[in-house]
């Protein structure tokens, strides 16, 4: 999947939750059409603010509890969390522009 990190169900309160920095996590299936899309810019993304954020992705098919505590009905949908608490959200495909935005919104709160 490159470079962008895989959270689960498992390690999604270590990863995202306990993380010390930003966290963009996109919640995708590999059926879907508009998350193929976005797919390359996340990965970008992930490249771009190694170090600096984490940015990861949730395949709903295969970790649909995150998916329901979340209330995610339709995909994409990209969070922000920041010091444990979602901070941003965003539903659909986004522009990078806007999402390294809410990043850097993120690390600055």
């Amino acid at each position: 999947m490159g470079t962008a990190l895989e959270f689960t169900d498992d390690n999604f309160q270590s990863d995202v939750l306990s993380s010390a920095v930003p966290v963009l996590v996109d919640f995708w299936a590999p059926w879907c059409g508009p998350c193929r899309m976005i797919g390359p810019v996340i990965e970008e993304l992930a490249v771009e603010n190694a170090g600096t954020f984490k940015v990861g992705k949730v395949n709903v098919d295969d970790n649909n509890r995150l998916a329901m505590t979340y209330n995610v009905a339709s995909i994409p949908t990209i969070m922000i969390f920041s010091s444990g608490k979602l901070v941003q959200q965003f539903m659909g495909v986004q522009t990078k522009v806007k999402l390294q935005q809410a990043l850097d919104e993120a690390k600055s709160a």
